[in-house]
């Protein structure tokens, strides 16, 4: 089985994965909000069924950044951790350190679990991610980042070899969902539900989706071919899952509680899966047309992805605030939802572009 389409000539499943997630969780917090203010079961309803659509955010992220990470290593036939870490730490750290503490001191009040009183808690609420509604991604994610060798010796004793890599991704699956069990029983209303909160973002707990981005670069042309031809399988699995998840939430009753939709559940990580399959599949499809400007597009946007994510939280407060949507939101939820979130992509995308340039030429003046 070959795939006879170069897949990454201007942009690869990675791009593609990066920018869906940025554009999806975007609504994430936007919902939060609308539903903070109270709102009949007919529209909480309608809001779980779009957060459970969107929930393959953070899993798609990892696929993608591995994906695309271990291909340009690959290419290169060797991994140089200082290089990596250099450049990660421009691209992903100094913005990360930046929009934390435009967080903390400038908008307090989306701080999550606790505040910080001191130097001490300050310096707490700035590693563990509860500085901002959606940072707790970025604690997670920069483990990815760190850990790289690990996910780089993986690929490497897998490579291409099919014996290797069906036992890497069966003892995978098998710990991962041992860990979801754990999770399941332990947290997950669970005994350790509030002490163990910062579980969810230990690398572990979204390692499945690192090691399978690994492994579906290493065997591109099964995994392109397999994707491409069996799109249709996926979309079901898509579907059963979406369903099954949404019963599931349902379950809980009213109101709606996003906390009740976590990633750590066999339905959402075969759901997640399913998601990035198709996404995928998008890609390839995309890539057959030869679609020139689209790939360009995505390849722009992904390289801004990750940016355009720290500020999002930023920005939509400020079309909340500054445009009245709580009051809108209480008459038209679902405008109110869609419009904050046009509003909110545009001006992270916007910001994550115009500061790099000027970045760029602040330092060249340096």
């Amino acid at each position: 089985m070959h795939y006879r389409y170069k897949t990454y000539h201007i942009a690869d499943i990675g791009d593609y994965l990066k920018v869906f997630a940025c554009t999806a969780v975007m609504l994430q917090p936007i919902m939060s909000m609308i539903m903070g203010i109270h709102q009949p079961d007919s529209v909480q309803n309608i809001f779980g069924v779009f957060y459970n659509l969107v929930k393959y955010t953070a899993p798609a992220f990892i696929f993608g950044i591995l994906y695309t990470t271990i291909r340009t290593n690959d290419e290169q036939g060797s991994f140089c951790y200082q290089k990596h870490m250099k450049a990660n730490w421009s691209n992903l750290f100094v913005p990360t350190i930046w929009w934390t503490l435009i967080y903390l001191l400038g908008m307090p009040w989306l701080q999550q679990v606790d505040h910080f009183h001191n130097l001490g808690t300050f310096c707490w609420q700035f590693i563990n991610g509860n500085a901002a509604p959606h940072l707790w991604y970025n604690t997670m994610m920069l483990q990815f980042i760190i850990l790289m060798p690990i996910f780089w010796g993986i690929s490497c004793f897998v490579k291409q070899n099919a014996k290797r890599s069906i036992a890497v991704a069966i003892i995978t699956f098998i710990l991962y969902f041992t860990w979801l069990y754990f999770y399941d029983y332990y947290v997950f209303h669970g005994i350790h539900e509030h002490d163990w909160y910062l579980i969810d973002r230990i690398f572990i707990s979204f390692f499945i989706y690192g090691v399978y981005g690994i492994l579906a670069w290493q065997f591109r042309d099964y995994y392109d071919s397999f994707v491409t031809k069996f799109w249709w399988l996926i979309l079901m699995v898509f579907i059963g899952c979406f369903i099954w998840t949404n019963i599931e939430l349902q379950n809980f009753g009213h109101p709606i509680n996003f906390n009740n939709a976590p990633y750590y559940k066999l339905s959402m990580t075969l759901y997640c899966l399913a998601v990035i399959a198709l996404v995928s599949a998008f890609c390839l499809h995309q890539v057959r047309k030869n679609s020139q400007t689209s790939l360009k597009v995505f390849h722009f946007l992904a390289v801004y992805a990750y940016r355009a994510y720290l500020s999002n939280v930023f920005w939509n407060q400020l079309v909340w605030r500054g445009l009245n949507m709580e009051y809108h939101a209480e008459f038209h939820p679902i405008l109110t939802l869609f419009g904050t979130w046009i509003l909110t992509w545009i001006l992270s995308f916007s910001s994550a572009y115009l500061l790099h340039v000027w970045w760029t030429k602040a330092k060249q003046l340096l």
